[in-house]
């Protein structure tokens, strides 16, 4: 059988890692480390991403705070990441803002920012890494549009509009790429236990959600997939609150 058909090996990729200091973003971080990529990691918090890095063994340049809803902070990050590394094989975007509330209660600040975060972020590293996947003529993007990005919830307009115009958004960029050996897996995960719910008022059983580690290990999966193929879609859900 060919080598295109096993499952291709994470040592040794370029990776960057978005949003790596939320709960999804560092056990994924810690995952890929372990399985010996090369990886660069962003966040908002310097001081947080210092203490991931230094936990997997990255080096002191390999990590910058971002708000990568800014395209001049975007760019930083571009010319960080590439005095670090020579290419990016793997951009992995796990960052995103939560706002749950009654429609009427929803402000036009609320939507901006939830489209900022969750769209204009992923637009942002998109435009600026996809050129280098280009150069390349292979690579892979991974984004989170959680189950609310295909099944809407009553008091998330806001984030649900964000997360669907992300959907949108990928799939239209995917249709310019089928000629190329670039992939995009879109993740729909539901009810993961991350500090996300800290803020959110809905009453929610955490201990029944997907952990944190679980989610991490489906990025992992996602990741090592063979050349010849594409997971266009996961969905990974609590078994006890499918949605989808």
């Amino acid at each position: 059988m060919g080598k295109s058909l096993f499952m291709e090996a994470i040592k040794g990729k370029y990776v960057l890692l978005a949003g790596a200091t939320g709960g999804i973003g560092s056990a994924t971080a810690r995952l890929f480390a372990g399985a010996g990529a090369h990886l660069f990691l962003t966040g908002r918090n310097q001081e947080k991403l210092n203490a991931i890095a230094a936990e997997t063994g990255l080096p002191e340049q390999a990590s910058l705070a971002a708000d990568i809803s800014s395209e001049g902070q975007v760019a930083l990050l571009h010319e960080a990441y590439f005095k670090c590394y020579p290419r990016i094989d793997i951009l992995i975007n796990t960052a995103g803002l939560g706002i749950i509330k009654p429609f009427e209660l929803l402000t036009a600040d609320d939507m901006m920012r939830s489209l900022q975060a969750n769209l204009l972020g992923s637009f942002n590293l998109v435009r600026s890494f996809l050129p280098h996947m280009k150069t390349e003529k292979r690579g892979l993007i991974i984004n989170i549009p959680g189950v609310l990005g295909k099944t809407p919830m009553a008091g998330a307009a806001a984030y649900s509009a964000s997360k669907y115009a992300l959907v949108g958004m990928m799939q239209s960029i995917r249709e310019e790429l089928k000629r190329t050996e670039i992939r995009i897996t879109n993740i729909y995960m539901g009810g993961v236990d991350t500090p996300f719910w800290d803020t959110i008022d809905l009453r929610v059983q955490r201990e029944k959600m997907i952990r944190a580690d679980e989610a991490a290990k489906a990025i992992w999966f996602l990741a090592q997939q063979p050349a010849s193929a594409v997971v266009s879609e996961m969905v990974l859900q609590p078994f006890n609150h499918q949605a989808i």
